[in-house]
């Protein structure tokens, strides 16, 4: 049987048998393990491929092999078949055609982190937490991230069904959705008084000329009585590194702004910002929360190491990682989409499942009533990749809107009379004291 896996079975055999022989050509002792593993793999599918009740397909064998090997490293790991990574290849640039919402997996089930600004899926009233139990009837358990992304994904127009459940319906309830061309999530901006109002919804390629357009413009329309600007990066599920990176350097006039750090040292990426503060050092609040995520923490951690920035809000999502796509075979036989290092903020603080702790702790209004389904983070994904520091949690009661109060986003008006003077900068270290 071991001489009919190495020889006979075509593609797929012979996959694992360039493995065995990199495996084996390697004298130590972990080599020696890995080849055993390897062998013991080709047994395997050996035995399925002989005595299955039907004829298995090979190379759909292989597939899901390696969508196994790779999912089960950390939530952010995956494979993509080679039709996954050819679509990927030919997605239209800045936009797609879907519903709008950031989603995670955790224990196989597939959860929406938030739903994007005016997207059909914000339209429709789908809410943060709520569980997608299947897409056009089709169940997701068991799929990855990325093969749910595709089912919601489609042409501009064409219709999708999204069976959801939520904490307190009782039972499942359909939203029928229509696609739509989902553009680049862009930078919004407004004035609040004499406060600048900034929302990054993500980071892509239009991130930061959008907000230097932005301060551009709320400079002319405040004029000299301009007393800051509030970056606003709640639900915020990240992006392009680079843009994360240039938008940091536009409020910093110098020092690290962000590492990367991978298995090699000498692998280890550090960005420093340029001389040049397009706000002329104007004060910064930024307001985050638990949806605030990867490229968003990014920025959030290099304003607030360089004390540029007071962050309030609530704790970060804390995903801290970095992928890497690496094709296969030139991308013939797909490709990974693999964690390959860690983000740490000037300070050297991993982000990674702790995220970034506010300065000042101010609630949104609702925390006391939520679900553990909305409030989930990236320490509560299973298998999650650990950090590299640690943060004790804590124990500071946030600041709570009044139980009268009628403001729509407390969090927002606390973020304004910071800037106005009207409320105190008492850090989280402070409040302890």
């Amino acid at each position: 049987m071991t001489r009919f896996v190495f020889t006979g079975a075509g593609v797929a055999i012979g996959f694992i048998a360039g493995l065995a022989v990199l495996a084996r050509a390697d004298t130590a002792p972990d080599s020696e393990s890995a080849y055993h593993a390897l062998d013991r793999f080709g047994q395997a599918f050996s035995v399925v491929r002989a005595d299955y009740v039907d004829p298995p397909d090979d190379k759909l064998l292989v597939e899901n092999a390696l969508s196994g090997m790779i999912s089960s490293l950390d939530p952010h790991s995956s494979y993509f078949d080679p039709k996954t990574y050819a679509d990927m290849q030919v997605r239209t640039e800045g936009q797609y055609g879907g519903v709008g919402i950031v989603i995670a997996v955790e224990a196989g089930a597939v959860k929406v982190v938030s739903p994007i600004d005016d997207t059909p899926a914000a339209a429709a009233g789908v809410k943060s937490g709520d569980i997608i139990l299947a897409v056009d009837g089709k169940g997701l358990q068991g799929m990855s991230l990325d093969q749910v992304q595709l089912l919601l994904r489609g042409k501009a127009g064409s219709k999708v069904t999204l069976t959801l459940m939520r904490d307190g319906a009782g039972k499942s309830f359909e939203v029928k959705l229509t696609r739509a061309f989902i553009e680049v999530e862009a930078v919004k901006f407004h004035r609040e008084g004499d406060v600048g109002y900034i929302r990054i919804p993500a980071f892509n390629e239009h991130t930061d000329s959008g907000l230097q357009t932005a301060v551009r413009t709320l400079k002319k329309q405040i004029g000299p009585k301009l007393r800051g600007y509030i970056i606003d990066l709640r639900d915020d599920g990240g992006g392009v590194l680079d843009q994360a990176i240039a938008v940091s350097d536009d409020f910093l006039e110098g020092g690290e702004i962000v590492s990367t750090r991978g298995r090699d040292p000498s692998d280890t990426q550090r960005y420093d910002a340029k001389p040049g503060d397009i706000t002329d050092g104007k004060p910064i609040v930024v307001l985050i929360n638990r949806g605030t995520a990867s490229a968003s923490e990014i920025v959030a951690g290099a304003l607030q190491d360089h004390r540029r920035a007071r962050i309030v809000g609530m704790t970060s999502f804390g995903k801290g990682s970095v992928q890497t796509i690496i094709p296969l075979n030139g991308g013939d036989d797909g490709a990974l989409h693999l964690t390959t290092a860690r983000y740490y903020t000037p300070s050297g603080r991993s982000i990674q499942a702790t995220g970034i702790v506010p300065d000042i702790a101010v609630a949104e209004g609702d925390e006391a009533a939520s679900t553990p389904a909305e409030n989930y983070t990236e320490a509560d994904l299973p298998h999650h990749l650990l950090g590299e520091t640690t943060v004790k949690p804590s124990n500071v009661e946030p600041i709570r809107p009044p139980a009268d109060s009628k403001v729509a986003d407390f969090q927002l008006s606390y973020a304004v009379d910071l800037l106005d003077g009207k409320v105190g900068p008492k850090t989280v270290a402070e409040r302890k004291e």
